[in-house]
């Protein structure tokens, strides 16, 4: 079957890999729009972990019994599922982390202690989640560096100029969002990667809201570092990648220290093994790990390229939808955006708003979506989010619509 077509699949089949979406709520049936926070779990990644608790609860690498080194071919054939995911060169390339937020942090401790100096700069855009802007900061504190953020346009577009602009000699790192959280926004990750690689600046990309959604090929895209978290890939949660270039992974030091890492020790001095293993100290989320291999595996089996064009469908039709709600402020961009929608309603505030909306039934975010400098960019204290995926329903969005008018006679 051709995985090139969103209408290759039956879309309502799908569902019924998510067994989360059966919840009813407040006597109501789910509809869960919450996905950019956390998306719903495939069932195989649910039964993957269980498995292993169930048959084959043993640590990895260490054992040469019969569950240890099952234990080890799971996690380390989730480790050949990202591979696939990201066209990554090399497996070794792979570390596993809890989520993008560790992931974020080894890249600023590691090769950030190593490459970041005093009076350098590190470049970010106003897009950021927190997770990209608070451990650049804290090392700045630590090594006397600054950051500098490119703005954006008042519907959340990147200033290319600008960009290009910032991209001057003392920028050693240029670390950006592929997809705003908050906006939708897809950024134009393959020309920032270019225009700061044309200066030898290694970039860094959160592709937490981008693995999900899109076709993420990291040897098209030319960046140094990308990062991903499981929790939004329909994987278990405290589950994470980073990517990065064996040129750089070699050369950082290790960001924890501890079983694993290492190669040889004494009490006078440690050798420390090479990648992955440098960078995955202790036991890991191994029943989450292997999850995670399940859930990019149910997702390549769906097709990226179908659930992309899916998505679109849902957030072209949602973008129709909420921009016909007369008092309804719909932010970011039109076009090249992925199905996040903030907004914000005349008259009612955004957690009110989401609590009127789960008496129906449906699941939206409320609040600064950890993107506290962005909600000031846009002169607000708070949006209403609602995040789609492929399991979402054009239905589903009607009672949306439905329920935000219901809520506006009630907050009138």
């Amino acid at each position: 079957m051709s995985m090139s077509n969103s209408t290759s699949h039956d879309w309502t089949g799908v569902r019924a890999q998510f067994p989360g979406l059966k919840r009813i709520i407040n006597g109501k049936p789910l509809i869960y729009l919450d996905s950019a926070n956390t998306a719903q779990k495939f069932e195989s990644a649910i039964l993957a972990s269980d498995r292993y608790y169930r048959e084959y609860t043993a640590n990895v690498f260490r054992s040469v019994h019969t569950m240890g080194e099952e234990a080890t071919v799971a996690f380390e054939a989730a480790r050949d599922s990202v591979q696939k995911l990201l066209n990554a060169p090399e497996r070794a390339e792979i570390i596993f982390t809890r989520g993008t937020t560790e992931a974020i942090n080894l890249v600023a401790h590691s090769f950030g202690s190593k490459y970041i100096k005093a009076g350098d700069v590190i470049l970010l855009t106003e897009l950021e989640h927190h997770a990209n802007i608070v451990p650049w900061q804290m090392l700045c504190e630590r090594v006397g560096a600054t950051i500098r953020v490119v703005p954006i346009s008042d519907d959340g577009v990147l200033d290319s100029d600008a960009t290009e602009k910032m991209l001057t000699d003392d920028v050693k790192l240029f670390a950006f969002t592929h997809i705003s959280n908050a906006l939708g926004t897809i950024n134009p990750a393959q020309a920032l990667c270019a225009m700061a690689r044309a200066r030898g600046i290694p970039t860094l990309i959160d592709g937490s809201q981008a693995a999900p959604h899109m076709q993420v090929d990291i040897q098209a895209l030319g960046c140094d570092f990308y990062v991903f978290t499981g929790h939004k890939v329909f994987a278990p949660t405290g589950t994470g990648v980073l990517w990065g270039k064996r040129k750089w992974l070699d050369a950082m030091p290790p960001f924890l220290g501890g079983g694993e890492m290492i190669e040889q020790v004494s009490f006078k001095k440690t050798t420390y093994s090479g990648i992955p293993n440098k960078f995955e100290a202790g036991t890991p989320n191994i029943a989450g790990v292997i999850g995670l291999g399940a859930a990019i595996e149910s997702l390549l089996a769906l097709g990226i390229t179908a659930v992309a064009q899916r998505e679109k469908q849902l957030a072209a039709y949602a973008y129709d939808q909420l921009s016909a709600v007369e008092g309804l402020t719909l932010f970011g961009p039109k076009a090249t955006r992925a199905p996040v929608f903030s907004f914000a309603v005349k008259n009612a505030h955004a957690h009110d708003l989401a609590m009127l909306l789960d008496q129906e039934g449906i699941a939206i975010r409320s609040g600064q979506h950890c993107a506290h400098p962005l909600m000031q960019r846009l002169g607000v204290s708070a949006t209403a989010r609602a995040s789609l995926a492929f399991y979402n329903t054009e239905a589903e969005i009607d009672a949306l619509i439905r329920g935000i008018a219901k809520a506006q006679r009630i907050l009138a």
